[in-house]
Order: structure tokens, then sequence, then C-alpha cells
């Protein structure tokens, strides 16, 4: 299943209502084996160290018990404890996730990194005993139990555990892990839920996420009988804490260009494409003026103002000439790059790299009024389009672990094993007709109100129009290396890339209204409601720095 915000549609590549549910998820690997990487110091190491502790990333399991499925389309979901962990390390929790998907995840485990001092804590301690959660005994599956550690004072637990008997678990089982090498927690995914019998259970990540976070996801999850909300702080357990300020596991740049080369997507434009992305420079070199004075702008952007923050004194346009205009407009694709930030995510246990991609021209939109499609005129046209798609990496293995599919003001994760690969590691990312945004396959995305099967077409599909971004991109950024990487002028504008537009959208509206079905015929006035505020003006876009998740995390 993916889940794309924004009022997207689901995306589903799970097992149909006809298939027989798998007793036991099979492994999931990715398409090929791994290169070997350059040199470095600590990434794709097997360990990370932490400050105080080492952690390890254990991904072999046994299974403990298996739900019966939630709502009546899911599945079950079931419950695993780590195996093979490494003499003298401790896992720190259990891992669970539904039946349907293939088995993906990981568990923590850790062990002090140097000897303590006899005065000082241990930074591991077991837990002084255990707090029956919820239970439930059934003659499908047998009984399941769900224990929430308690930890000694000072100390926190890491996750709730399970096992198939009454009895209270050793504490042996786990580790607690010290407060102060600890980050709060939050709910994220809920995946399941027993209404009959209150109980649900939630994956679990830091609060703090972003690259200056230290939060460290330990893959555990919790579960609990009261009601509880996605990105909701969790009291009872917490997530770890990278005390290690040289952050060792991040790739050095010539790991950096390896990744990438070995996992660089191809990204494919719809076959209609009339907007086409292109270089900065060919951007630049080509006519975009500098407004309010409407100046040219060097190749490199070294005339742009630089630094400071979004006040609106500056932005960029087309020329007036309609010729030069309308060359500017379609783009170039043989120019055309992909600019690159590298950065730490998840206390730097795993590498972001963010993969941003310029347009000169976002088209206009295609509206979806029920069995009826409306191509428009104007509405959702603005210049300077700027897009972006992340793949996240594991640092104890360089292991492709999600990625992040960017859709205008909004996106999702996607888990590797849902992912479509076209060559080798590599996978496909497919970019929407008109507006660019990015999906993982093929197909029609509804932005807006997919209830009522209203809203902007997102078309993505297959075509000749392709951008290797193996071999055609630019590292711009990566601040972590703290120096090697020299950002190009233009990244430093922080202003707008293209004017503000408002459009005169009452005539396009009236030809909407006369389409409604009079079961969803609001008013004028509640049209708004129905599609998304792009329709009705485009703000000047900013550039990739001024974007939220240049600093922090992806949304969702």
């Amino acid at each position: 299943m993916f889940w794309f915000g924004c009022d997207c549609f689901y995306w589903s590549r799970g097992f149909s209502e006809l298939d027989s549910e798998p007793s036991e998820p099979k492994p999931f690997s990715l398409p090929s084996p791994l290169p070997r990487w350059p040199q470095g110091k600590g990434f794709a190491n097997g360990r990370i160290n932490l400050g105080e502790l080492e952690v390890v990333k254990i991904t072999k399991f046994h299974k403990l018990w298996t739900s019966d499925s939630s709502h009546k389309k899911s599945k079950g979901v079931a419950f695993y404890r780590a195996e093979e962990v490494p003499q003298g390390f401790h896992s720190l929790g259990h891992y669970c996730q539904p039946t349907d998907k293939p088995l993906r995840g990981y568990i923590l485990a850790a062990r002090a990194s140097k000897p303590a001092k006899t005065d000082d804590p241990p930074p591991l301690k077991k837990p002084v005993g255990y707090t029956l959660v919820w239970s439930v005994n059934t003659e499908k599956n047998g009984g399941g139990y769900f224990w929430l550690p308690n930890p000694p004072a000072g100390y926190k637990a890491m996750g709730v555990i399970v096992t198939d008997k009454p009895k209270e678990p050793e504490t042996e089982e786990v580790r607690c892990v010290r407060e102060d090498l600890t980050e709060s927690c939050e709910t994220s995914e809920m995946i399941l839920s027993k209404k009959s019998n209150p109980f649900s259970v939630w994956t679990i990540q830091p609060c703090e996420r972003g690259m200056r976070s230290q939060g460290v996801s330990v893959g555990t999850f919790f579960s609990c009988t009261y009601e509880l909300s996605s990105h909701e702080t969790v009291r009872d357990i917490a997530c770890l804490k990278n005390l290690d300020p040289t952050l060792h596991a991040m790739p050095n740049l010539n790991q950096v260009h390896a990744v990438i080369k070995h996992y660089g997507p191809t990204v494919y434009f719809h076959p209609e494409e009339t907007y086409m992305p292109s270089s900065v420079q060919w951007f630049f070199k080509n006519g975009a003026l500098l407004y309010p004075q409407g100046k040219p702008i060097s190749s490199t952007g070294s005339n742009l103002p630089s630094g400071g923050s979004n006040d609106l004194e500056f932005w960029i346009d087309l020329p007036e000439e309609e010729e030069a205009k309308s060359n500017l407009k379609k783009g170039n694709l043989e120019s055309a790059e992909l600019y690159v930030h590298v950065k730490p995510a998840l206390g730097g246990t795993f590498t972001d790299i963010v993969m941003w991609i310029f347009c000169p021209f976002n088209g206009p939109a295609t509206l979806k009024i029920g069995l009826f499609t409306l191509p428009m005129t104007r509405i959702g046209e603005h210049v300077g389009d700027w897009e972006h798609f992340t793949f996240r990496v594991c640092n104890f293995s360089g292991e492709l672990w999600q990625m992040f599919f960017s859709q205008h003001s909004g996106g999702g994760w996607v888990d590797a094993s849902e992912i479509e690969f076209v060559k080798g590691n590599k996978p496909a990312v497919y970019s929407s007709k008109h507006g660019h945004a990015s999906f993982p396959h093929p197909g029609m995305y509804l932005q807006g109100l997919s209830k009522f099967g209203i809203g902007v077409r997102n078309d993505v599909a297959k075509s000749e129009y392709v951008v290797e971004s193996s071999e055609r991109y630019v590292v711009v950024a990566a601040e972590y290396l703290g120096g090697g990487v020299d950002e190009p002028c233009w990244l430093q504008y922080m202003r707008e890339w293209g004017p503000v537009i408002e459009y005169d959208s009452g005539s396009e509206i009236s030809k909407i209204m006369d389409l409604l079905p009079l079961v969803v015929r609001f008013s004028v006035e509640n049209i708004v409601d129905l599609f998304p505020v792009a329709l009705y003006g485009e703000e000047g876009p900013t550039g990739p720095k001024e974007k939220d998740n240049w600093e922090g995390d992806e949304l969702c």
C-alpha cells in the first residue's frame, strides 16, 4: 500500500481479496547484490557508535504471534523477536509488521561502547519487570500477550514486547537505556486496531527528525488500550540518541558518488509532456530575468541576491519577447540534471540523498469531475518549478531502504520492497504531466477529493523522455562533510523563482459547476473546498534551500 498525502489516491500492490494470506512473509532483498563501497570511516560497516552505545541492526527474526486482521480488507500483523544477536549485544525490543508485505524491518541491539567508570550508571540495564498491556486468546492464532518493560529509575524502555504465553517474560529478554542516551518518540503509523476490545499497535519514530536531529529509530513498536493519534508523543518508551558529533557512519564524498551511481533512479516524463526540465544554467543563459529591474542573470547566478530569506523584494520571470518566452517554457531535456543534497537522517543511522530537478515552467492543470476530464487553459501555470524525490540509504549496510516521492505540497514514503526497479537496484520515478510531481508507478493519481472523484489529475507514464540521475547529477550540498562541496551561487538565492500569479478562474469555475453531480454541487463560495488552493493562484515558488525539508525531514 502506498500513501501519498495531499488527498491523493491510494495505490495498492498488495494481495487481492481472493489471494490466500501467507503464513509467513518472505524476506525482501534488492534485485542486485550490493557493490563493494569505496573505503571510508564507518559507512556500511555493520555497526554504529552512538557515543556511549554501539548498535547493530538485526534483520533475522523468529515469529512469536500473528493477529487476526483488524478490518475486513486488511491482513493480520506478525510479531517477531530478534535472532542471531551478536555476543555482548542486547536486543532493545521486538518488531512487527503486516503479514501481506515482504518481511522488511529491523531491531537495534546495543552494548556499551567502552567500559563504564565505577561510579557511572551503566548505559544499559535489565527491566525490573513487565506490565501486561493487553492479551487475547483465539482458537485460530492462540494467545498473544503484550508487555511493557518496567525500566529501573533513570532508564527508559524502547518498546513493547510480545509472548504467546501468559507467563511474564524473563528480564533477560531486552534492555532498557539510560535516560540521557534517549530521545522522545511519537506514534507514526497505526498497523493494528481492535475496536471491540480497545487496543492499537503503532510504529514509532523520533519526535524531532531532520539533518541536525539526534533521534535514532530502534525499529520497535508501541501498543496501548487508550486512544492515540498519529504524531502523538509516547511517554512510556523512547528512541535512542546519537551523541557522537562526528557522525562517523555517514558516507564520505567518494562513497556518496558510489551510492548515487548504484541507486540513482531513472526519471520518466510523460509521453505528452510539453514542459520539460532543464539545467539552471540553461534557464539563465536563455533569457530568464531578475525582477523588479528585469536584469539578465549570469549563468552561475552570481548576480542574484544571496542569503537572507524570501522578503518578496525579488523574483525571476520569463522574457517578454514571445519566441524567447515560448522557448524557455519548453525547457531543455538534454541539459537537465539532478541537484543533489546529501544529509544525515535519524541521527546519522541513515543517509538521505535528496534529488532536486528544475523545470522552467509548470503547465496548466487537468481537472477530473467524475467521469469528465477538463484540461484547463491557465489554471495551475507558474514559472520556475522545483520538484524533488529522496532515497534513504541505511548506514549500517549501504542498502536502499525507502524512497520519498514529493507531490506538490505533500508526498509519501515508499518502502524499497514496493518500488519499481528498472535496472539493477535503480528505481523508477514517474514525473506527472505538466505538474512534475513524482510517483513510484505509472497510472493516474488524483489530488483533491477522491471520494467524489473530483480533483486535479496527475498522469504518469513511461516514455522516451528520461533523465538518468545516476549519470546526470551534481552534488550541490553536504553540510555534514564540513567542506569538499562547493554550493553554487544560485542555491543561495532565497527569493522566488517565478512571479505571483492570480488566475481569473471565474469562467472556468462556472464550467466546472455545470458538470458537478447534484449530490456534490455546492455554491461557488464552497467550490474552493473541493480543489487544491493552487487552482486559484500561485505564489512564486522558492528554491530548494527555502523548503522545510532542506534541514527537516520529509513531510509525513
